[in-house]
């Protein structure tokens, strides 16, 4: 098996089963002290809006219970917490270094952190109102377990959100959204966190990753109805959302 720490600095996206999940790992306990401010820059601070927009689609009812997969520092929990009264915010992540910078945000202790695995969620079926989860399923070596998992945790007529990456489309834009993608962050990444190679491995795994359609099609495959998405950011961010049945 190849060093986790050698593979996150080589072709992360060509790795597969285990070896991906470790060098996804690495990558991400190697960056998280400067995730926060890296996303703020390289969405000119719009991430802030479609967490907003996921949060909303989402709809928690008051005094609900949300889980957020994939939290990293908290950030689609934290803005829960500032959407709806009396919500119980469970962040869960398998990268322990991301959720202790988050758990030292104001209001930290608000959040109930969890080391979880998003392919085997340590829930019990029908727990939660809605799952939410921001830049994961771009990084999971299963996506099709990975909503089975949301979906067997989810409460009937209980909604899922995500919030990830989307490949440019084939229009004029696309060589100038290539160029910021693959040139632009990775030199960003490198002056502010050291780390050139995770920053060649995020924006690749978007060039690569699935279009919104072929998503909703895994997400009503794992049994999700009105699926829906909205793209942000030149057609490079898309929000799915999806409710379980009844």
């Amino acid at each position: 098996m190849t060093h986790p720490r050698k593979a996150a600095r080589g072709s992360v996206e060509k790795l597969t089963g285990a070896e991906r999940a470790a060098a996804v790992r690495d990558v991400f306990s190697r960056i998280a002290p400067r995730y926060d401010l890296m996303n703020r820059i390289m969405t000119g601070g719009m991430d802030r809006q479609w967490r907003r927009y996921a949060i909303r689609k989402a709809a928690i009812p008051r005094g609900g219970r949300m889980l957020d997969i994939a939290t990293g520092t908290g950030d689609l929990a934290f803005e829960a917490l500032a959407q709806v009264e009396g919500v119980t915010a469970v962040g869960a992540d398998f990268v322990p270094t991301m959720m202790t910078v988050g758990q030292r945000r104001p209001n930290g202790e608000r959040v109930r952190w969890v080391a979880a695995d998003a392919l085997n969620l340590p829930f019990a079926d029908s727990s939660f109102d809605a799952v939410t989860h921001g830049f994961l399923v771009r990084n999971v070596i299963d996506i099709g377990r990975a909503f089975a998992e949301q979906w067997r945790v989810l409460k009937p007529r209980g909604h899922v959100v995500c919030l990830d990456t989307t490949p440019p489309p084939d229009n004029v834009l696309r060589p100038f959204l290539l160029f910021y993608l693959t040139r632009v962050i990775p030199l960003i990444g490198t002056l502010l966190t050291g780390h050139r190679d995770a920053y060649t491995y995020l924006p690749n795994s978007t060039v690569g990753f699935k279009t919104p359609d072929a998503l909703a099609d895994l997400m009503c495959g794992a049994g999700f109805v009105e699926v829906g998405y909205r793209r942000f950011m030149f057609n490079t961010i898309a929000i799915h959302w999806g409710t379980k049945p009844g």
